[in-house]
């Protein structure tokens, strides 16, 4: 399981269907938000702060 780095919920890999590669990393959305939102400043969350 991976963890949404916006809202930090958990989501399975399997059945994501967002998803965002930054910097060769695979990130998990569980939301058009979230995923919205890490776009828009993927190294803000892509750090984990």
């Amino acid at each position: 399981m991976a963890i949404d780095p916006i809202c930090k919920m958990t989501v399975d890999e399997k059945t994501a269907k967002l998803t965002s590669v930054y910097k060769g990393k695979t990130y998990y959305f569980c939301a058009p938000g979230c995923k919205k939102k890490f776009e828009s400043d993927p190294e803000k969350y892509a750090s984990g702060n």
